[in-house]
């Protein structure tokens, strides 16, 4: 099947054409067609607006603090991070606006129309895990600020497992809002990003007027030095940092394409990324440290809490301003956790079984595997689930960026048979439906990212040596480790041994 002349760039169907469809086809999977290909470069900056300001990423300048940075070193360190990780984000989202296809379906032409859905499974398991904690944040958020304003001790409740039965019903409620937000689409996700992203920007910058009132300035913290210096102290800790703070958005740099699908052109999301997502992630570390500043002013910098922004506006005792807050708190979380955590798994469920799961049935498959990962308990070791496990994948998600940049940018020029991306008579079925090429760089790609990973006496899983020793030094460097190797060993194994039918 020809592809119809594409429109400033943008591959479609045929127009008339019957559409794919067979075991790897469905409507969610199908390409959006250039007509409604519709999204702008505001869509694309309020998405990463909406994205950034949560509750983990205001957290972020906290521990690069508590490791020994001055806030300019930990506002350097975000900002150089979020620039790095753009760039393999606006690689991969290419696709999205030129083909309308959603991240798995990219993945077909690397992997194979079977192979995709080892990228997507593990994508989509961090994601589950993710929506998880998320949705237990909000809903503390929601039980600590409701608690403040309601009569009576919510705190104080009857306990089940473990935690007051206000807290579940809190978790459950922002659960299911989520859910049903999601459930309505795609555009109706546009409209909520469109108007939360200025909404949590105002929430934030009314928080750092109120304790910059209170607190007649910021603080000391500003005038604190930096406890590594800038030599060599600084460098050790510089760089795993940095790998740390790339792999926050490493996820989005892979299902990027799920969004960029309906861009109105490159142009779109290319400029919406860029204005959206360093400069929103830098100022936000910035505004941050700023609040939490004027926070130890007044509260004394022995209290640990006030890196938490929930924390800290319990403070108050204003109502309505508690009442703002917890409406940024859930408008805030929603943002992030449905754009970051639900389009994804979604996409990459309904890869699995095409004419059984579809787009809303991942999603409610998502949000149910969530909450059976028990997010409360991985909040409550976050040594061992957290940092150790999502850490462990999130490094093996640089190797699956390095494929689909190496296929798309380096092997194909970015040309992709649209109709053969569904068919398993065409290019993309190589041997029974897997690319051993992807396959292998995966493989080792991986084993070099996190081989080595290794925990301190007493505070993690793996041991102090690393798991493979001779790989530990590598083990700080995971993601660009993965990356790395992985787009190099699949643009070497393409060329020895080409595919027998070789697109481009």
């Amino acid at each position: 099947m020809a592809l119809a002349a594409p429109t400033d760039d943008r591959a479609d169907l045929p127009a008339g054409a019957v559409a794919p469809s067979g075991h790897y086809a469905n409507a969610d999977l199908l390409p959006v067609p250039v007509a409604q290909r519709t999204w702008t470069t505001y869509n694309f900056s309020a998405l990463w607006v909406g994205m950034a300001h949560n509750i983990p990423s205001w957290t972020l300048a906290s521990g690069l603090v508590a490791l020994g940075m001055d806030w300019k070193q930990a506002v350097l360190t975000i900002a150089l991070a979020n620039v790095i990780v753009l760039v393999p984000m606006l690689l991969t989202g290419h696709a999205g606006p030129k083909y309308g296809i959603p991240f798995p379906v990219l993945a077909r032409a690397s992997f194979g129309l079977r192979g995709a859905n080892l990228p997507a499974l593990v994508r989509a398991a961090v994601a589950c895990a993710w929506f998880g904690i998320q949705t237990w944040i909000g809903g503390q958020g929601i039980f600590v600020l409701l608690d403040r304003i309601l009569p009576g001790d919510w705190a104080g409740a009857r306990h089940l497992a473990g935690y007051p039965w206000p807290l579940w019903l809190c978790f459950v409620l922002f659960w299911a809002l989520e859910l049903a937000i999601i459930a309505r689409g795609m555009q109706t996700l546009r409209r909520f990003e469109n108007w939360a992203a200025p909404f949590v920007l105002a929430g934030a910058v009314v928080l750092l007027i109120w304790i910059a009132v209170k607190a007649g300035g910021f603080g000391p913290l500003l005038h604190q030095p930096s406890q590594l210096g800038w030599g060599s102290r600084f460098w050790k800790v510089f760089f795993p940092a940095l790998m740390g703070m790339i792999g926050f958005w490493s996820t989005l740099a892979l299902n990027i394409p799920d969004f960029t699908r309906f861009g109105a052109g490159q142009r779109a999301q290319a400029w919406g990324q860029s204005l959206g997502l360093p400069t929103t992630m830098t100022a936000f570390a910035l505004l941050s440290v700023l609040v939490t500043s004027g926070a130890q002013a007044v509260y004394g910098t022995k209290d640990t809490t006030l890196w938490d922004p929930i924390a800290l506006t319990a403070k108050s005792h204003n109502t309505i301003g508690l009442l703002y807050a917890l409406l940024t708190v859930l408008v805030a979380t929603i943002s992030v956790n449905i754009a970051a955590n639900v389009v994804s798994p979604a996409y990459d469920l309904s890869h699995l079984a095409p004419k059984v799961i579809g787009f809303r049935t991942g999603a409610l498959i998502t949000g149910v595997v969530g909450v059976l990962m028990f997010p409360w308990k991985l909040l409550s070791t976050p040594q061992l689930y957290i940092y150790t496990w999502l850490g462990f994948v999130g490094g093996v998600l640089g190797t699956v960026a390095g494929i689909l940049i190496a296929d798309y940018w380096i092997v194909r020029r970015a040309e992709l048979h649209l109709s053969e991306l569904y068919d398993p008579a065409g290019r993309y079925w190589y041997d029974a439906g897997w690319n051993w090429r992807a396959v292998a760089a995966f493989l080792v790609g991986g084993v070099l990212a996190v081989g080595g990973s290794y925990s301190a006496p007493g505070q993690g899983p793996y041991p102090h040596d690393g798991v493979i020793p001779f790989l530990k030094p590598l083990a700080d460097y995971g993601w660009a480790v993965g990356l790395g190797t992985s787009l190099l060993l699949y643009t070497l194994f393409t060329a020895v041994a080409p595919p027998r039918r070789a697109a481009v």
